[in-house]
This record gives structure tokens, sequence and C-alpha cells, in this order.
């Protein structure tokens, strides 16, 4: 089943192209009820605007679990080792549906990167459990696109923390849908590619995750999760920021990206100015 939040927060389930409305508030509920009966309506999907499919009480930020990203951070010196278990809070206000432009701060950043990577809903509320029980506790399956300022994450990173560099406005598209795990009986065995403008930047596959998405689940359960959490599993190797030839591949206003991840769909975005964002020029140059 394909879950979906459209036009005023309506949520919906996709039926081929008509979305069957479901007698809910907004998606967060549906988790938190176990689901939620259809109301009888059916509207045509294409009649629609698709928003972010739902906005968690915790986005739990996972990272460093690919090896072949930490890899290819090695070819730029990074400062940091990139490996299993970084975790941190991300900022859930930052989160955009598909089609909704990400901004760019042309006042805070000049190295604008992408990320892919497959995120987890959490079904149900839940504490320490172990991997054999995880997958109980998991809900569905949406692209995310962890928009990150690599110039900003650089200096964070100098006191070993960042956050700041993936949390500002619009940096969180998530979408374009939540899709159930029926439909996705193995998570890693789907393939993973983010497009620019059609060209193809990351090209992976969930199987080279370094540890399982039942041990993630599992691992951050000490923190205990509320029905509809979100939780992020790491992006794959390809961003710009630790290509030989960053400068050439940051996102620039009019680059559009495509994140898309087999059997769960494309995650399309634009990047636009703060000008067009706003109708103003961005404000005077900071250094964050």
């Amino acid at each position: 089943m394909k879950l979906v939040t459209f036009d005023e927060r309506r949520v919906g389930r996709l039926d081929g192209d008509e979305i069957a409305v479901l007698d809910v508030a907004d998606m967060r509920t549906y988790f938190e009820r176990g689901g939620a009966e259809e109301t009888g309506e059916r509207v045509a999907l294409a009649d629609v605007r698709l928003r972010a499919p739902i906005v968690p009480k915790k986005f739990f930020h996972t990272a460093g679990n690919f090896r072949e990203h930490e890899h290819e951070s090695k070819r730029v010196d990074w400062s940091h080792e990139i490996a299993p278990w970084i975790v941190f809070f991300q900022n859930v206000d930052a989160i955009v549906g598909p089609d909704e432009p990400v901004v760019y701060p042309e006042h805070l950043t000049e190295e604008l990167d992408y990320e892919l990577e497959l995120a987890v809903v959490i079904r149900k509320p839940g504490k320490w459990f172990g991997p054999d029980e995880a997958a109980d506790y998991i809900g569905g399956y949406v692209v995310f696109n962890d928009v990150t300022a690599r110039d900003i994450q650089r200096r964070e990173m100098r006191s070993g923390v960042f956050s700041y560099c993936k949390a500002i406005d619009t940096f969180c598209p998530l979408g374009p849908w939540i899709v159930t795990p029926d439909e996705i009986p193995d998570p890693h065995d789907l393939a993973m590619e983010l497009r620019v403008n059609g060209e193809p930047r990351q090209v992976s596959h969930s199987s080279r995750m370094s540890v399982t998405i039942p041990e993630i689940v599992a691992h951050y359960s000490a923190l205990g999760y509320s029905a509809g959490d979100v939780l992020s599993t790491g992006t794959v190797s390809g961003v710009a920021g630790f290509s030989e030839d960053a400068a050439s591949l940051y996102l620039r206003p009019g680059d559009v990206m495509e994140g898309e991840i087999e059997g769960i769909g494309v995650l399309r975005n634009p990047v636009v100015s703060w000008q067009e964002a706003h109708g103003e020029p961005a404000p005077p140059r900071v250094r964050w």
C-alpha cells in the first residue's frame, strides 16, 4: 500500500491513478491509531498536490551506514571518520514534499549538496527492543534527500558534531509517499539513484549497507519511538562534496534533483534562488 498526504494535509491510499481518501486528520494520526477507514471519496492523483507524506514528532537522522560513503570521503581527506551509529535529530520544520523547491540560501552557503537516503517510518511506540523485534515496528519506507551545506558542515565538524548544515529551511525533502512493508519484501534489495538534471550522480544499492535496517531501528529504540517517527539510514556514495571536482557538481538554482529508490518511487525537487522563493534578495552574507 502507498500512503499519501495531499492538498491541505488530507490522507489517502494510492489506488492506480486515484487516491482513496482515508478518514483521519493527518498521517501521524493514521499511525497513532493503527490505520483508518476509507471515507468513500476518491480523487484523481493528477488533480491533487502531493505533500510530504508525514511530519513526524521525531526525525532520527542516522549516518555512516554505507561504507562506500566513508571510502569516498577519504578522497578529500574528510576530517572525521564516517562510521555506523552516527545519530542526531533532524529539524522537522525543514521538511518539504515532492516537487516543492529547495531554497538555495546564498547568504549561508556556496556548497549545496545532495544525499539520497532510504528512510523508515515507525509504526507504533516502542523502546528497548532487539533487531529480531524491529520488523514489527516498521510501518513503511520513504525516499529522503538529505540536502547539506558542506562548507557549514566542515566548520561544524571542528567540534565533532553537525546539524545546522542539514537543518536549514527546505533542506529535508521527503516523499513521494510511504510504501508499507508488504510491498517491500526486502529493503536490502533496492536499487538507489539520485539524478541532477537527468544526470546520475549517486548510483548504488541498499544491499551495500554495512549494518541492517532492523539493527539500526533496534539500536536507537533506546531513545524511544512514537508512532509516525521517521528514521533515516544514511546516504550512498556519489555526493558532490566528496568528488574530485566538487565545485562543478554542487547544486545551483535551476537544478532539479530526482531521488529514486526501487519499489518506492521518485522524489523530485527543484532548487530555487532566495530571490525566487521570497521575492527579495538574500540577506547579507553571514558565516555560520
